[in-house]
């Protein structure tokens, strides 16, 4: 039996040294989605709207996510569960083509809402917690036990960008023009973000991929095989970094993959054709 037990892998003749009882935040409910965003109402900023407005073809370059909103909300009919509403702000980088001149960049913001139902579970213990401070201990402000939506996503992927004269857009709007663009949002442009036009529009079509999942404050019974404590010694000043620049060149793991492309494999462990 190993004297030591590390984070990883458990075998199955590891001991158990005690069960303890720990706080943390237990997944109540999550899902995931693989959307197809399609024509996504592009707001220029003043410069590029200007722009947009002379050229004669777009192509996508770069899609950002900049922010999420989030708001949980119970489901009046259903009791432990909440609507979970999800804003997402992307900053739109594409190349704008005038005449027979080099492609000039624009960038915008696009907007993308949606709504889940997940379980959150029950509850209305009101919580209040203390900070132990040199003067004295610091009451906290009271919360209660609800549940918390956590989002994670990835910068989407670019699938399709058109360029659509005002005149002839019949596709579907993004709000109606006059929506309120956060400060924090605003900050990430250079200009500010115009709306309203009588030239062309930008629509855009996005591929995003999200968790998202509600978890509670709550106690859990866990078993502890032992402390952690870190294996590696902390090195200070030039301890960490060798003086000989060949030794350091000499600890770097030849980039096998840069010359030579990665074997594809299916999930059945055949070859991809």
């Amino acid at each position: 039996m190993p004297d030591k037990v590390v984070p990883g892998p458990v075998n199955s003749d590891c001991c158990i040294r005690e069960a303890v009882c720990i706080h943390t935040k237990k997944i109540m409910d999550s899902c995931k989605s693989k959307e197809c965003i399609e024509d996504l109402r592009v707001y220029l900023t003043r410069g590029s709207q200007e722009v947009l407005d002379r050229a004669i073809s777009v192509k996508g370059n770069s899609a950002e996510l900049l922010y999420v909103y989030i708001d949980v909300e119970p489901v009046g009919f259903n009791r432990g569960f909440y609507t979970v509403d999800v804003r997402y702000f992307y900053r739109i980088t594409a190349d704008a083509f005038v005449g027979a001149a080099r492609p000039i960049e624009i960038t915008g913001l696009a907007i993308f809402e949606k709504r889940v139902i997940l379980c959150g579970g029950e509850g209305s213990a009101k919580v209040y917690t203390s900070y132990a401070l040199p003067g004295g201990d610091i009451q906290g402000l009271p919360k209660d036990n609800s549940p918390i939506a956590v989002v994670e996503a990835v910068d989407p992927l670019i699938l399709n960008l058109k360029m659509v004269d005002v005149c002839e857009c019949r596709l579907p709007e993004n709000g109606c023009g006059c929506f309120e663009v956060p400060s924090n949002i605003s900050a990430c442009f250079c200009e500010e973000l115009v709306s309203h036009c009588d030239g062309h529009r930008l629509y855009v079509s996005l591929g995003q991929f999200t968790i998202i999942r509600l978890e509670r404050d709550t106690q859990l019974l866990t078993p502890v095989y032992d402390y952690c404590m870190p294996e590696k010694d902390c090195c200070c000043g030039g301890d960490c970094v060798p003086d000989d620049p060949c030794e350091v060149f000499r600890q770097v793991n030849f980039p096998v993959d840069e010359f030579f492309p990665p074997n594809c494999t299916n999930q059945n462990g055949g070859c991809c054709r």
